[in-house]
């Protein structure tokens, strides 16, 4: 059985956006889905996410994936310099400075040095989703995160950062992208 765990971002939790009809489509494919409520935004820092994450620990192996949204993303880059795992699909991701108001909440995760020949020994397999018209996270910053793992940004025009605000509520080439992986 594969472990499947769904990252939220800044302000988020597990029954936002997508990640109720991902957790059922996934389980329907047999999947262990986990989806953490991680602190935020009071006490969101990287290390009082990994504190989260530290519950979980004995589900993640050469067989699980992750599925990182917004500041799920530098999360999940984060635990694939610490731990292997098979697959990442990173959806209005970044590092570094990602240009908006939650900037100073981020720093932990996100502005620092990565080790990409670390995450990518890691991690094998890396999805990157992008849109246009996302106004929290630029194009760029897709761009470069797809650059920095060295694999094609999947670009969807229009789909702003991949919120319920956006229309986001299924999101069915994510879970295509997932399907290749199981």
């Amino acid at each position: 059985m594969t472990n499947a765990f769904i990252i939220h971002g800044v302000g988020g939790h597990p029954g936002e956006n997508w990640f109720p009809w991902l957790n059922e489509e996934l389980e329907k494919l047999d999947c262990n889905v986990i989806i953490p409520q991680f602190p935020t935004p009071e006490n969101q820092t990287l290390d009082e996410w990994m504190k989260v994450l530290d519950y979980y620990k004995d589900k993640i192996n050469k067989d699980t994936i992750f599925i990182g949204h917004s500041l799920g993303a530098p999360f999940v880059l984060n635990v694939a310099e610490r731990y292997p795992f098979k697959a990442a699909y990173l959806v209005a991701g970044f590092t570094g400075v990602a240009g908006n108001q939650f900037d100073d909440g981020m720093v932990t995760f996100a502005q620092r040095v990565f080790n990409w020949k670390k995450i990518k020994e890691n991690c094998p397999n890396f999805y990157v989703f992008h849109s246009d018209n996302d106004q929290y996270v630029p194009l760029k910053k897709g761009e470069e995160l797809a650059k920095d793992l060295g694999v094609d940004l999947i670009f969807i025009p229009n789909a702003g950062h991949f919120n319920e605000s956006a229309g986001y509520t299924k999101f069915d080439l994510l879970l295509e992208k997932i399907k290749q992986q199981l």
